[in-house]
């Protein structure tokens, strides 16, 4: 075999093992034990301020991991929390930065319209360094501010697992 051949030979073969190594991809996601603890914590903070609300943990897909609801949260905050998680994990964006965005630029208005999305503050991504690995979304505090509020507090809690 010459040296040409070889090199060529050689060249080929990591091309096609490269080729090979982009077909499939690894991704961090979101564990259910991980979930749980985002949801219970969220509603955890909320009610230390006196608010009774659900929170909803999807996974990096949108799907959901985990369901917590207080006691006397209104039925309305299931829904709600579930569409603030899953518009946060499809964004990679905390709603309220979204809501706001969308005030401020009517081209953003628009996000309103696809289906499951709710741009109202509560949903925050859960992130492993800079990976979306999914959210937590919160709802029925007096505000969606509020409702972020006790996200970020739970998310606080765990940030030790997210390194």
């Amino acid at each position: 075999m010459s040296l040409s051949f070889k090199a060529a030979f050689i060249a080929l073969s990591c091309i096609a093992g490269a080729a090979q190594a982009q077909a499939v991809r690894t991704e961090h996601n979101i564990s259910l034990d991980l979930a749980n603890q985002v949801a219970a914590a969220s509603v955890s903070a909320c009610a230390a301020n006196g608010y009774a609300v659900s929170a909803t943990v999807v996974d990096r897909a949108g799907g959901v991991r985990a369901v917590q609801r207080a006691d006397n949260a209104g039925p309305h905050t299931l829904a709600a929390s579930q569409q603030k998680a899953y518009t946060s994990a499809s964004a990679k964006n905390s709603t309220l930065a979204m809501m706001e965005g969308a005030q401020k630029n009517p081209a953003a208005a628009n996000l309103v319209y696809i289906p499951g999305y709710l741009l109202l503050g509560g949903g925050v991504p859960i992130k492993l360094g800079n990976e979306v690995i999914g959210a937590v979304g919160v709802g029925g505090a007096p505000g969606g501010n509020l409702d972020e509020q006790c996200a970020l507090a739970a998310l606080d809690k765990i940030k030790d697992q997210l390194k």
